[in-house]
This record gives C-alpha cells, structure tokens and sequence, in this order.
C-alpha cells in the first residue's frame, strides 16, 4: 500500500513502524515543542502531497495533532485506538507499538478536516447519548471515537471533531445505538 500524502508522526520509532506498514513518506516532530522549522515542513508537504496526520492516541499526541492542524489547515487525519497502540508489555503507548495491520487500517480511514460545515448533531444530542457528564460518559466516548473512528476526545471536543469530520447524523446515531446495546447485553 503506498500512500500519496506525507505522514506527520512524533519520532523515529513511528516512522520505522508505518514503512514496516505501507509504502510513505514521514515527517517527525520530535516531541510536542513543534519548532517553525517543523511546521514548515508540513506546510510544503501539504501544498505538494498532502499530509496525514498521524500521532499517538495520547494527551502530547493531542497537542501535537491540534498545533499542526491550527496552523496548517485542510490536513487529513489518521486515528489509532487506544488498545491496538500499547506494547505487548502495556507500558506507554504509541504509534510505534501499533501491529501493521492496524496502521494499514488507521491509514485507510482517514479523515478530511472541512472548515465550513453546519452539523446535523447538536451539543443536546451527546448530553442525552450520555457522552458528557455521568459516569460511563468517557468509555462511551472512547468506543464513539473507534466505531467512527475519529479517536478520543473530551467532552468538550467531541462536537467539534464530529462537525471537523461531517459526521452524518446517521452515522452517529448508529454508533451510539450499538454502544448502548453493548451496554445493556
């Protein structure tokens, strides 16, 4: 599998797991105090190739992940769930420690950020889905962010990373109907 677009990851270990994955290209922000340098870089990437967002399912990955895209729009992004970016041991988590097959799969499910679009699922919608506030709040975000796989995110920026990514109002409904039977079996 080749990939066209050039992939940021956070080090040299990411980079080693996605060629041992597909066929690409990377850009390494060595940590999360991105320099101009970096963001340079991804800004003729994105202008030449296009670039892919791909960092760790962690709070630095976030950042990461929140820098680039703030300063340099229309960037795809890749996801990775939490479970399949910890090592065989369990400590840390990371890209790095990803299976091939779950790199390929993350890379095939990319989203495109849009800048202009008017979701049809409003804040009242997460807050009855008990996806904000309440005890199983988090978990039922964390299985959200896999079925439609936009990752994890807080309460307070999953609306955002559901209009960011134009989930459809079907789509989410679908998925929070199957995490609320998952619940009651």
């Amino acid at each position: 599998m080749k990939i066209k677009e050039i992939i940021v990851v956070e080090g040299k270990d990411d980079t080693t797991a996605i060629k041992r994955a597909v066929d690409a290209d990377t850009i390494e922000t060595n940590g999360s105090s991105i320099g101009e340098s970096v963001i340079e870089q991804v800004k003729l990437a994105q202008q030449t190739r296009g670039v892919i967002i791909f960092t760790d399912p962690d709070f630095p990955g976030e950042k990461i992940r929140k820098t680039i895209a703030a300063k340099v729009p229309g960037c795809k992004h890749a996801f990775l769930p939490k479970e399949e970016a910890r090592p065989k041991n369990g400590k840390g988590i990371g890209v790095e420690h990803a299976s091939a097959r779950s790199i390929r799969n993350a890379l095939q499910s990319v989203k495109e950020e849009m800048e202009e679009f008017t979701s049809e699922i409003v804040f009242d919608d997460l807050l009855d889905a008990g996806l904000i506030g309440g005890n199983k709040a988090r978990a039922r975000r964390e299985k959200l962010g896999v079925l439609l796989k936009i990752g994890y995110t807080n309460g307070k920026q999953l609306h955002k990373r559901l209009q960011m990514f134009q989930i459809s109002r079907d789509d989410y409904i679908k998925a929070v109907t199957k995490i609320l039977q998952e619940e009651n079996n």
